[in-house]
């Protein structure tokens, strides 16, 4: 995976792997719900992430491609995770969760990420890029 660009990153700081190069946030209610909804697997493709922050849960209803989920606590540690979450799904909700980082299917794998990893998350909250 390529090093960050300037729309922030995701790196899991257990692994020394970054997940995410291309982080955008939904952090208002509107980017919360929407999330990846209309997106293609190649407009979110190996390198990017949504960090949702407030969130405990999430759907994949609209969504066209399944998704790894890393469900954070306010010391962005993971608490959950929920991996190949297909499409028209509801995940569960997680009390201890106050962010949701969704990614690309086969990161949480192919980086040997899991529960109680210590996650490093910068994000341009200016630039709101979303995934492209």
């Amino acid at each position: 995976m390529s090093k960050p660009g300037p729309s922030g990153y995701a790196l899991n700081r257990t692994r020394r792997q970054f997940l995410a190069t291309r982080l955008a946030v939904a952090d208002t209610h509107w980017s919360r719900l929407c999330g990846l909804m209309g997106k293609s697997a190649g407009e979110f493709g190996d390198g990017h992430a949504l960090w949702i922050t407030p969130c405990r849960g999430v759907h994949t209803w609209g969504m066209r491609f399944p998704i790894d989920v890393a469900y954070l606590d306010t010391h962005q540690v993971i608490v959950h995770l929920e991996t190949g979450l297909r499409p028209w799904r509801f995940a569960p909700i997680r009390l201890r969760a106050t962010s949701v980082l969704e990614l690309p299917e086969h990161t949480l794998k192919s980086t040997g990420t899991t529960i109680g990893d210590e996650l490093e998350i910068r994000a341009n909250r200016s630039g709101d890029d979303q995934p492209a």
